[in-house]
């Protein structure tokens, strides 16, 4: 669609860099909006499926035996992503992982913590190990390593450390797209939150759902680090210490992946910065 078709707002927001996020991000965004089924099939399945999710939900809440199914999980959601996801999808779905997993390696590099997360797919079979499972687990392991939040102390911009980071290139995500690939993001949500309650014991699911919420502590230690304590504004999860169930969880997913792009963004800017100063002495 060419800018003279969309919508006043849709090309305000596409055309808007108040916020730090990348362009690449932005297009993928704006082009999800524009997918029919998001306007017609979305809201449809989301209502159908919130109420599949806290029947599931209560179901797994039983003091019943507990049971998962990691494999089969990971199974099911790439088959899903390689043949009924949108392109547009499925790079922002990848993308996410490597913006977190810069964002997590950025915070205990330069708190002087021995943490590294490895969770940079570049195709859909790249997840199809224990990435979705394994993306929640290394996070709280993180935070459990990162210690006291005194650690995150103000750096010099050209003394900090990006050892762990790695830049996130489109050109290295590898797609093979089919005609069957229409589902847009928001949807892809929808239909893979139910198979997480259900293939995930209860426990390992609530603690996923919640992790959002340290979106806030992740912001307020970063801050710290380069400067800028109002970052924490980006975090729209907040409170960790109250746990919340599934209620309102599509849009705090989808809002948990834009912190995680605006904070990759933000300190890539800052990363570029520093080597252009490097370069010029």
């Amino acid at each position: 669609m060419s800018n003279k078709e969309q919508s006043a707002f849709i090309r305000a927001i596409g055309s808007d860099n108040s916020l730090p996020i990348e362009k690449a991000a932005v297009d993928l965004w704006v082009k999800d909006l524009d997918n029919p089924f998001r306007w017609t099939l979305r809201p449809i399945l989301q209502f159908l499926f919130a109420i599949l999710l806290h029947l599931t939900w209560f179901f797994k809440r039983l003091p019943l035996p507990q049971f998962s199914g990691h494999s089969l999980l990971q199974k099911m959601i790439c088959w899903f992503c390689k043949n009924l996801v949108s392109p547009e999808a499925n790079l922002l779905i990848l993308r996410h992982f490597s913006t977190e997993s810069n964002v997590i390696n950025f915070l205990a590099e330069n708190s002087g913590k021995e943490v590294v997360v490895d969770l940079y797919p570049k195709c859909v079979d790249d997840m199809i190990r224990d990435t979705f499972v394994k993306h929640d687990q290394e996070l709280f392991d993180a935070f459990y390593h990162l210690g006291d939040a005194k650690d995150a102390q103000k750096i010099a911009r050209t003394k900090l450390k990006w050892k762990h980071w790695q830049k996130i290139d489109m050109k290295a995500f590898e797609l093979d797209r089919k005609l069957t690939q229409v589902i847009d993001f928001e949807t892809a949500h929808a239909l893979f939150m139910c198979l997480f309650c259900f293939l995930l014991k209860r426990d390992e699911y609530r603690d996923a759902i919640n992790g959002f919420n340290l979106d806030q502590s992740i912001a307020i230690r970063i801050g710290r680090i380069i400067g800028k304590p109002e970052i924490v504004e980006m975090a729209y999860n907040k409170y960790p210490h109250y746990l919340v169930g599934p209620w309102n969880l599509s849009q705090r997913f989808l809002m948990h992946g834009f912190f995680t792009e605006y904070l990759y963004a933000e300190l890539e800017s800052i990363r570029n910065d520093a080597m252009s100063t490097s370069n010029e002495d």
